[in-house]
């Protein structure tokens, strides 16, 4: 291949779609639903980023850019997007309401640690929780989703205790893969920004790996970055919920989206396929 930055991307590309197919192949996605979804998304992106400075997109240029034939990039453009709508609330309300619970002193003893909540009938009750950080979602509905998750359980005492710090989808697949599209698309976002951005308005995007560590220290490293993950995250989540903005709902133009992902991999060998 001639264009050397041409080379470069469809490498990086291939490397991505590599765990991708996995998935798909493994949950019973033929490669032409694939497809179809690939032209979708190529018709929409064309649509709403690479229209003309002042001028409204075209179907004639939509085309032109994607390389579909009018009648095709039409088509697409008139399809609905895929849903996942769903998964998608629950994994952001379920985020937020652990969020309340680990930073609002309402919901916390007094020595700063997150309360055994009632259920209902106080102020300090997960059902209050519920309310304030995740609108008008049903409070056992939240909690069956906490549950499942395994970051809540019942005390003794008949309340709801906090066990995780974190909202990890445990059991329901369509919420897991609502992860894969949201992680994964943030990350492939930072590195688009960081391609085309200025020195100085660089988003951060480092990663720490060692291909040549002892299997049997691996374990302990698997706890170690797990401890300090998790301990970095508290603490930034921390600070964003001091600096948020007043009455945040599901209509949050008033703020601004931020995150900070952090993953771990590990593998025997190369990664190079």
């Amino acid at each position: 291949m001639d264009n050397p930055l041409h080379s470069a991307l469809f490498g990086a590309v291939r490397a991505l779609l590599r765990p991708l197919a996995t998935i798909l192949i493994r949950n019973g996605i033929a490669y032409g639903t694939f497809a179809e979804l690939a032209k979708k998304v190529y018709v929409d992106v064309a649509f709403e980023e690479f229209a003309e400075p002042g001028k409204k997109q075209t179907i004639s240029r939509v085309s032109a850019l994607t390389g579909l034939f009018r009648k095709e990039a039409k088509r697409l453009h008139e399809l609905p997007s895929a849903g996942g709508a769903g998964a998608a609330e629950r994994y952001n309300r379920a985020i937020r309401v652990i969020s309340g619970w680990l930073n609002d002193a309402k919901y916390q003893t007094e020595a700063g640690a997150p309360a055994d909540l009632v259920i209902e009938g106080s102020d300090q009750s997960f059902a209050m929780l519920v309310r304030e950080y995740s609108g008008d979602i049903p409070t056992q509905a939240m909690l069956k989703v906490l549950k499942a998750a395994g970051s809540v359980v019942d005390t003794d005492t008949g309340r709801v205790r906090l066990v995780s710090h974190a909202f990890i989808p445990s059991s329901d697949p369509i919420d897991k893969l609502h992860i894969l599209g949201t992680d994964v698309a943030e990350l492939v976002a930072t590195i688009d920004h960081n391609l085309t951005a200025e020195p100085g308005l660089l988003f951060f995007q480092r990663k720490v790996s060692n291909s040549a560590v002892r299997a049997d220290a691996v374990p302990a490293f698997r706890s170690l970055s797990a401890e300090k993950a998790q301990a970095l995250l508290e603490e930034l989540d921390a600070w964003l919920s001091r600096h948020e903005v007043p009455h945040i709902t599901d209509d949050e133009s008033d703020g601004q989206y931020v995150s900070l992902g952090i993953y771990y991999s590990e593998h025997q060998g190369s990664k190079e396929k």
